[in-house]
């Protein structure tokens, strides 16, 4: 096997902050597989869930006690760590406690919260929209670029055409790569039922194959939301990956790792 010698990036916690207790759970279980798989480790959890399918969705446990925790736990493990903003203004208070700001799918042409991504100078990670080609997200890199992001990463979440479904065209990352960006695989998001109820539903016996498709794509890093306990999760409760089988799930993509570097 040759030897891996870029780092591999893996995103993953919980879908939102619920207590600072599932944090330090799902960070301190993840945190040592990642460095056993030498992993580019980045802890997320969403601050705030500001789209809901259904006005009584969980939203969060207030943006700033939020934020305070994502940084106490991915400093007490000595991670990096990443959450989503969804406004202009929320870049710069967001930046104060994490080190990558990322881009919800349904957001990333908003132009003025790209900038203001940007301008913090931290990575972005923009999540392609489910309504995008992916061409199109070289045009999104620039704007946070161009206001003075350290650097883009693109994320490939799946593409809607209706009906309550996501496709995952794996040509997409191909494309994507022709921006020069990393590129990661959203292996969660990727397998949602968007709305259809309330809240969204999703095809969780997918996400390990459609992973292991991904790795044998090439891709610079992988996303994916692990909880406890995911049936009782406050979000995304059908497509959040059980934390207790992560273990076994990381070490399968770490194997897949060195084998399609061997090739290159």
């Amino acid at each position: 096997m040759s030897k891996v010698t870029k780092p591999f990036i893996l995103i993953a916690g919980p879908c939102v902050v619920e207590s600072v207790d599932l944090l330090h759970e799902v960070c301190e279980t993840i945190s040592p597989i990642a460095k056993e798989c030498q992993f580019d480790f980045v802890f997320k959890s969403s601050f705030r869930k500001a789209n809901r399918t259904s006005i009584k969705g969980f939203t969060g446990i207030g943006d700033i006690q939020a934020l305070e925790h994502i940084q106490a736990v991915s400093r007490h493990l000595n991670v990096r760590c990443t959450t989503d903003i969804h406004e202009s203004h929320e870049a710069e208070m967001a930046a104060q406690y994490v080190d990558i700001l990322q881009i919800p799918a349904f957001l990333c042409r908003q132009t003025e919260l790209l900038q203001a991504a940007g301008a913090t100078g931290k990575i972005v990670n923009i999540k392609k929209g489910q309504f995008l080609a992916p061409d199109d997200m070289g045009k999104q890199a620039e704007k946070a670029l161009h206001s003075g992001a350290h650097s883009v990463w693109l994320t490939e979440r799946g593409t809607t055409f209706g009906y309550h479904d996501l496709v995952v065209d794996f040509r997409s990352l191909m494309i994507m790569k022709e921006t020069h960006h990393p590129i990661i695989y959203d292996a969660t998001h990727s397998l949602q039922l968007p709305g259809g109820g309330e809240q969204s539903g999703g095809l969780r016996e997918f996400i390990k194959p459609l992973a292991r498709a991904a790795m044998g794509v090439g891709i610079d890093g992988i996303f994916i939301e692990t909880h406890p306990n995911p049936e009782k999760a406050l979000s995304d409760s059908a497509t959040q990956f059980p934390l207790s089988q992560m273990k076994r799930f990381l070490y399968e993509l770490a194997e897949l790792r060195h084998v399609i570097t061997s090739f290159e």
